[in-house]
């Protein structure tokens, strides 16, 4: 004879302790389908995670929108994440966009059902499932222009400083070198 606890949370995305005596013994995610429309094959996507390292993030992404390194270049570029990951995937497409000029971006919003089932330490049969809503961002940045009447849309921010003045008007990328050290190739290790 098995005990099941049921307890639904609704939009809560804060890591909280486990509850007294229980365990987690899973944790599954529906899947989500992606809310930005007219995605094309050769988009690059970036799963930011709690733990992600953003200069490993950016060095990679970057990397391949610049066309360094063995493989193709990419022109577009999809930064995801999930709960506590959402502020570190913010700071992400701020810098990239900071760093690669001309970038257009659409950013989307969404929850996701994310399940946990949680298990007595004392009583093996005893189980509790936790059902949370969770917060995802969706950040798509562009060298290609996007249509700018979808919802959330960006277009690229004219910054221009006496250093890296463009006369032209057109839309450059700060090369990789001029970035702080702390996100240059050579000072992964």
């Amino acid at each position: 004879h098995r005990l099941t606890a049921s307890c639904r949370i609704l939009n809560t995305c804060s890591a909280k302790p486990a509850p007294a005596g229980f365990r987690r013994v899973s944790s599954t995610g529906e899947p989500s389908s992606c809310p930005v429309p007219g995605l094309g094959p050769g988009v690059l996507e970036m799963r930011v995670k709690e733990g992600s390292k953003i200069r490993n993030l950016l060095g990679f992404a970057m990397s391949r929108l610049q066309g360094g390194g063995h493989v193709s270049p990419v022109s577009q570029v999809m930064f995801t994440g999930t709960g506590r990951a959402i502020t570190k995937t913010i700071t992400c497409a701020e810098i990239m966009k900071r760093h690669i000029r001309g970038l257009h971006q659409v950013s989307k919003l969404q929850y996701r059902t994310v399940r946990e089932v949680w298990q007595s330490r004392e009583d093996e049969s005893i189980q509790m499932t936790v059902v949370k809503k969770v917060p995802a961002i969706y950040i798509f940045l562009s060298k290609e222009p996007l249509d700018p009447l979808e919802l959330g849309y960006q277009s690229p921010a004219e910054m221009s400083s006496s250093s890296e003045e463009n006369t032209s008007g057109a839309a450059t990328d700060v090369p990789f070198t001029h970035l702080p050290l702390r996100f240059c190739p050579q000072h992964f290790v």
